[in-house]
């Protein structure tokens, strides 16, 4: 009898167990939804995104205000999740940082996707694509091959903690590598005679090329590191993920997306608008 009652106690046990983990599951699945980002954003009604400046993604127009691609996408997700759009703008090598501390809400900055950022922070799908060529001094690089960038006697210059640095470490190991806080300091080493060539995405070489001519060029046809560019955003937030995810494959399948994305880096009906 001792053992029957205690299996009967054991099954009565069993069952409001069983009956209790579909509610458990609620409550941890709502604890999640309630501290997802995306609450803290339409509560705030600010969507606060990091961004570096560089053409164009992100720059500043003749007024001083906050222009580029980067910039319209922002909005255009603020604008669909009704609240506003607050950008913050930041030092590239200090971004990824910041967001882990809390100071914006998402990086919409052109960041590439990469295993190694990945192990720090989630990226949405991508919702731009983009690849990088090589901007040389037309004089000190007359004749080179792409193998005979691979010197110590050749100097590189980048934005630091970006993914063209990452890619001429890769690419050019022997090479000597400057690093500056934007693509426009280390353009300029290169203007100057102090750097071989830098690498950025397009179509920032060839617009650098085209508006000096006599000292700089585009010497291959040819991209390096192209991959997609997505959101980054904490971990542990699948809310976020998920909206974040929603938005941008209809943004694309729209046509939205490409729209904007031909006028900044296709066009130059925007140029008239900031200092050449």
């Amino acid at each position: 009898m001792k053992f029957t009652r205690r299996l009967i106690a054991g099954a009565l046990a069993l069952s409001v167990a069983g009956a209790a983990l579909p509610a458990l599951a609620q409550d941890v699945t709502q604890k999640l939804a309630d501290e997802s980002v995306i609450e803290t954003i339409k509560k705030r009604g600010v969507i606060k995104i990091g961004l570096s400046i560089f053409k164009p993604w992100s720059m500043r127009d003749l007024n001083g205000d906050l222009i580029g691609f980067e910039l319209d996408v922002g909005r255009e997700l603020a604008k669909d999740m009704g609240v506003e759009a607050e950008f913050v703008p930041t030092s590239w090598d200090g971004i990824i940082p910041a967001l882990v501390s809390g100071n914006f809400d998402t990086i919409i900055s052109g960041m590439t996707i990469t295993p190694q950022r990945n192990l720090t922070v989630n990226f949405t799908v991508p919702y731009a694509y983009s690849g990088l060529t090589i901007l040389a001094n037309t004089a000190m690089t007359e004749g080179f091959t792409l193998e005979d960038y691979n010197s110590p006697d050749v100097t590189f210059a980048a934005r630091r903690g970006a993914t063209p640095a990452t890619t001429i470490a890769e690419m050019f190991p022997k090479a000597e590598l400057l690093l500056f806080d934007e693509d426009g300091a280390a353009t300029q080493e290169v203007l100057n005679g102090n750097a071989h060539a830098t690498m950025m995405a397009e179509p920032s070489p060839s617009d650098e090329a085209r508006a000096n001519p006599d000292v700089l060029s585009v010497p291959f046809d040819q991209a390096f590191g192209a991959g997609g560019e997505g959101f980054a955003l904490r971990k542990g937030d699948p809310d976020a993920l998920a909206f974040f995810n929603s938005w941008i494959t209809h943004k694309a399948n729209t046509g939205w997306l490409k729209a904007r994305h031909d006028y900044w880096f296709r066009g130059d009906d925007w140029k008239d608008q900031v200092a050449q």
